[in-house]
């Protein structure tokens, strides 16, 4: 892959992700403004995820077909069009719909970022991409979790929206275009199941995205609500779990071309679970603040490595996992997020512990979901060589 593809791949996914996770620090804000509850502001989240996980079932499939680059290109120009009727809503209504827009459109980045790096880079080195790549989108959500708390919600919309349309014009004179497989099936999901590695792994992914969300969607009405923080310091605190991550998709990608994927996978859930425990007890806020980046790094140390595992796949259904794979996190995070907001109305703490627990019966149990077997077959040793 070329250096000036794999840049434009970086910003595209950090433009993508620049307003993903201030949205929920935003909720309180948003609230406020268009006079709803803080819980009835929840489409905000989840209309978002189901959206980006119903149409990223179409692009990898789709990439088969067409040049990826004219897919790439209708998409985030609509993408960036999205963004821009979310700044200048007048309503809640229009804000949601905004937001419904730019999950479908959105979606059509990951897919084709994963699609690329199988077919264009050494199996050993895919970690060390991929962690790069969403390395590139924590530091975007990181900017936007940052500027959320300084700055007027409908800016943090705005910007994505006027680089988006920038970044346009790199992507038609710079992202070469890409020939479409014409042989095979155009939609080829069945195969997918039928491989054994393949429903372990997306069972995996499903339900450590719906825990990972039904906590992580709720953390700044925690905040706002059972501590009273200002929009600032909750914004800071979100910022942190971005913050680490950023350093936690570098190091949990190169962990899993060294120890493998599913050790690092494993890593990543205990910190989850301390993390989760934690929010179980009223701390300072300083304290509240490493908790957020020891959270960041579970969750990032996870998602690479799985992102990875799927990279390792056959090549013949390679495509539909990687629309799979948006697919399943968001569906199952907008799950997530629902349920995280029935539960949490109920009890912070009652949520906190029924994650908390979730997260743990995932670690110990996940020979239930084949990931041992699963390691055995897609795992690499320190020379890059599939055992």
């Amino acid at each position: 892959m070329k250096r000036a593809t794999f840049v434009i791949l970086c910003l595209e996914g950090a433009i993508l992700s620049f307003n993903v996770a201030a949205c929920s620090a935003l909720i309180p804000s948003i609230s406020k403004e268009f006079g709803i509850a803080q819980f009835h502001a929840g489409p905000l989240i989840w209309l978002y995820m189901l959206a980006y996980g119903v149409f990223a079932l179409f692009y990898g499939p789709l990439v088969r077909v067409f040049d990826a680059k004219k897919i790439e290109l209708v998409c985030f120009l609509l993408f960036s069009f999205s963004n821009l009727l979310a700044a200048v809503s007048g309503n809640v209504i229009t804000l949601f719909t905004a937001r419904f827009l730019m999950g479908a459109f959105g979606a059509s980045v990951i897919p084709l970022v994963l699609i690329l790096i199988a077919n264009h880079t050494e199996t050993a080195g895919r970690g060390k991409l991929l962690g790069i790549f969403f390395s590139a989108t924590f530091v975007a959500s990181l900017l936007g979790l940052f500027l959320s708390g300084i700055i007027s919600w409908r800016l943090i919309f705005l910007i994505p929206a006027i680089l988006g349309f920038i970044l346009l014009g790199c992507m038609y004179f710079y992202l070469p275009n890409f020939t479409p497989a014409s042989k095979g099936p155009r939609i080829n999901y069945l195969s997918v199941f039928k491989d054994k590695s393949a429903v372990a792994i997306f069972a995996y992914i499903f339900l450590i995205s719906l825990f990972y969300h039904g906590v992580q969607q709720w953390l700044a009405v925690y905040f706002s609500s059972q501590f009273k923080f200002s929009q600032f310091l909750v914004s800071m605190l979100i910022t942190l779990t971005s913050l680490s991550g950023i350093f936690g998709e570098v190091i949990g990608g190169y962990l899993s071309d060294k120890i493998g994927r599913l050790k690092t996978v494993n890593f990543g859930i205990m910190f989850m679970i301390l993390a989760v425990f934690s929010l179980l007890i009223k701390m300072p806020v300083i304290i509240l603040a490493l908790v957020m980046i020891v959270w960041g790094l579970g969750w990032t140390f996870s998602h690479v490595s799985l992102s990875v595992m799927l990279t390792d796949l056959p090549k013949e259904f390679l495509n539909e996992a990687a629309s799979l794979n948006s697919g399943v996190r968001f569906l199952s995070g907008g799950i997530g997020a629902v349920l995280g907001g029935i539960i949490m109305q109920r009890s912070f703490s009652l949520g906190f512990g029924v994650f908390g627990f979730c997260f743990l019966g995932l670690l110990f149990f996940n020979k239930a979901f084949g990931m041992v077997k699963t390691s055995s077959l897609i795992y690499l040793n320190n020379n890059g060589r599939t055992k």
